[in-house]
């Protein structure tokens, strides 16, 4: 039989483990609320302190840093169309040729003969001249569109209406990388664009951008279909291959400019030039 001093000796052992549980916990809670005392009550400032000493705070700030890092924003290019003009592919003799007299001086008023508004290397606009595209023309180049479609060309007018200032900008480009004399072939001197009189539409096929401004295109199906059909709808191919002596400019089978439904057949059944027809 067991002694009562034995049990009593037995029964503090089992008591140890407890004070001492019980000595460290308060230790623990009395450090914690003497930290948090530190921290101004914060708890929230006390666990980022504690982070902060332990290392714990660096390591989950590299994670997300790693996680989250902002990736470099690549913004797709728009899919503006580009104005481009054709280059110079060839020499030719221009003696003879209508072109700049040399001390041009814009006028104050447009030339209109017979009605159509002229714009060439003789026949200048006013600095002033500000139109806007042709409502009319555009129109008249929205039914060609829709009967292309049928025949299965998607066209698409790249370049319409310029400004003064902006052809300003193009042509003075155009000097710059190929020299004035060049840049006279396939450019006009602001002040003597048609894209200025808002009825000049540059014509291309969609999709096909390779030959936007560009003597392929004429050899194109769709424009092939636009040189044989464009009169029906008022425009006239302005600048037609082999007539650089006429017109001062180079073959452009993507200009195309509106002069009316009634005028351009005319143009077109007589195979001349504006100026030929016009006698300019």
């Amino acid at each position: 039989m067991q002694s009562r001093y034995s049990f009593l000796q037995e029964k503090k052992k089992k008591k140890w483990p407890y004070i001492i549980s019980g000595i460290i916990a308060g230790i623990l809670v009395a450090t914690a609320v003497v930290w948090v005392g530190m921290n101004e009550w914060n708890i929230d400032k006390s666990i980022e302190e504690l982070r902060d000493l332990t290392g714990v705070k660096q390591i989950v700030d590299v994670d997300k840093t790693e996680a989250n890092v902002d990736k470099p924003v690549i913004e797709e290019p728009k899919q503006e169309i580009p104005i481009v003009e054709e280059p110079v592919v060839e020499e030719v003799d221009m003696s003879g040729a209508k072109g700049y007299i040399g001390n041009e001086v814009l006028p104050q008023e447009p030339t209109i003969v017979k009605g159509v508004l002229i714009a060439s290397k003789k026949y200048p606009l006013p600095s002033t001249y500000a139109p806007g595209e042709s409502k009319e023309a555009r129109t008249a180049f929205q039914e060609m569109a829709a009967e292309a479609i049928l025949s299965g060309y998607d066209l698409v007018a790249f370049s319409t209406y310029r400004s003064f200032d902006y052809q300003t900008q193009l042509y003075e480009r155009y000097v710059t990388n190929d020299g004035q004399e060049a840049a006279d072939r396939y450019s006009a001197r602001p002040g003597y664009s048609e894209h200025q009189t808002g009825l000049a539409f540059d014509i291309g096929e969609q999709h096909f951008e390779q030959h936007f401004a560009r003597e392929s295109f004429g050899e194109t199906e769709a424009g092939k279909w636009v040189a044989a059909n464009a009169h029906k709808y008022g425009f006239i191919m302005r600048y037609p291959n082999g007539s650089e002596k006429i017109t001062g400019y180079m073959y452009e089978p993507w200009h195309f400019r509106y002069i009316g439904k009634e005028l351009a057949p005319q143009v077109f059944e007589a195979n001349v030039t504006l100026e030929e027809f016009l006698n300019l």
